[in-house]
């Protein structure tokens, strides 16, 4: 294998861009939130007690330093006493909400401790902050609690107070293991405290230990990547997530591009090799006896490790989220909150839920977002559909279906099973949009 570096940056292919959600961002009003959110939330969900499971997300917006690829709401230059102030508006949003009638009384089934960098805070404030939130809500049921940490922010303390928490699953933002690569990127950490950190975190028993890979941070080369993969296998980690680095127009990277200063542009590889990059890595994976789960995550053992968080997102479930800019679910209305740490904070210290935008969808709308959300696992299951919305989605998207199968995206399309190839899953979120209402096609994502 050549160790070649992409000289110059490929037009980007359209939605080439990761598809969380649906119908876009974009479509998403400030005016729907008096007119659906708010409603949504006075009211009780159907059923007593609710079917739909429900989840908390937590963003920590903090980080000792932005990467050059980062598109999300993260703060650097914030003091301790800011820290603090954060944490407590956590304490109170969550006081806020879980007495709205649409959570009031329902269990908590996954909790999901995002970024940012959840590992920024100190053992102390990850202790006072879960005390607070778990005080009247108990976590004790859970089936998942997803913490993400940067390596260079843990130590063997701060791990064993996160294990006491009880996190289930430790997510290492390990992204690369090439200190040069790490280092161009921006990141804070570097590969010793990888080894370090990955090594404790076995040793205290978290039941999943899982390792998030970039293919195409800026300097990536073949024998770089080939070897960043090799490292991830030596650790043996219970599942790897990974995901192909794409440049929103928010990131440092997409800036100096726009500008031509050179500075980054003649390091941005191709899709097609970050593509490249990602089937090798699965190829060496399932080699060691990984099964792929989706685009972008391998697992050691199916019967034992799984990915709950994303599974119950996908189909459907109600969340609950937490802290500047995060989104939501409840009670069939998407919700976003107040994007800025001024906005975010001035309304909860008015005692009001910080809702910055929202959208209703429609039944429709509904059964595309599951469709397309779980496609990204490779193969989905006609029959779940036809329960769950009363239709067949091979005759709803026959269109779609058609042109996928086309381009030769297409491995298995009968009643019981509609599954993507190999190379189709590469390229999911490109194919995604085929699926989308025509007023959503072309439309700014976000």
């Amino acid at each position: 294998m050549t160790d070649t570096r992409a000289g110059s940056v490929a037009e980007p292919e359209v939605g080439s861009y990761f598809v969380a959600n649906y119908p876009p961002f974009s479509t998403w009003t400030a005016e729907a939130v008096a007119r659906e959110a708010l409603p949504a939330l006075g009211s009780a969900p159907a059923g007593v007690p609710s079917k739909t499971p429900l989840g908390l997300y937590l963003h920590i917006p903090f980080c000792r330093k932005r990467c050059h690829f980062c598109y999300f709401r993260v703060y650097t230059n914030k003091n301790a006493a800011e820290v603090e102030q954060y944490l407590d508006l956590l304490a109170r949003e969550w006081d806020l909400l879980r007495r709205q009638p649409a959570l009031a009384g329902r269990s908590i089934d996954f909790v999901y401790f995002g970024g940012g960098t959840p590992s920024f805070l100190s053992t102390q404030q990850l202790s006072s902050l879960v005390d607070r939130l778990t005080a009247e809500t108990p976590w004790t049921s859970a089936e998942e609690i997803t913490f993400e940490c940067e390596p260079g922010t843990i130590n063997e303390p701060k791990l064993d107070q996160i294990r006491r928490l009880g996190v289930t699953r430790l997510s290492l933002g390990v992204e690369n293991f090439d200190d040069d690569i790490l280092e161009l990127n921006g990141r804070a950490h570097r590969s010793p405290e990888i080894a370090r950190s990955f090594a404790y975190a076995r040793s205290i028993g978290f039941p999943q230990i899982n390792i998030d890979l970039i293919a195409g941070m800026l300097g990536e080369t073949d024998d770089k990547w080939r070897q960043s993969v090799e490292r991830t296998l030596a650790l043996e980690p219970d599942s790897v997530t990974i995901y192909q680095m794409e440049l929103p127009y928010n990131t440092t990277i997409t800036a100096d591009i726009l500008k031509g200063s050179g500075q980054f542009n003649e390091h941005v590889a191709p899709w097609e090799t970050r593509r490249r990059w990602v089937r090798e890595a699965f190829e060496a994976l399932e080699g060691a006896g990984y099964s792929i789960g989706s685009a972008y995550t391998a697992v050691r053992n199916p019967d034992r490790t799984k990915f709950v968080y994303r599974d119950r997102l996908w189909q459907g479930a109600d969340l609950a989220a937490l802290g500047v800019a995060s989104f939501g679910h409840v009670n069939g209305v998407h919700v976003q909150n107040l994007d800025t740490w001024e906005t975010y904070g001035a309304a909860i210290n008015r005692g009001e839920l910080p809702l910055g935008r929202a959208y209703r969808p429609s039944s429709d709308e509904r059964l595309i977002r599951e469709t397309i959300l779980q496609l990204k696992k490779g193969a989905i299951r006609p029959g779940y559909f036809g329960v769950k919305f009363g239709v067949d989605i091979r005759e709803r998207f026959a269109d779609a279906w058609a042109s996928i199968r086309e381009d030769g995206y297409l491995a298995e399309f009968s009643a019981d099973r509609v599954a993507l190839t190999r190379e189709g899953l590469l390229r999911v979120d490109m194919l995604l949009h085929r699926f989308f209402l025509e007023q959503h096609r072309g439309v700014r994502y976000t």
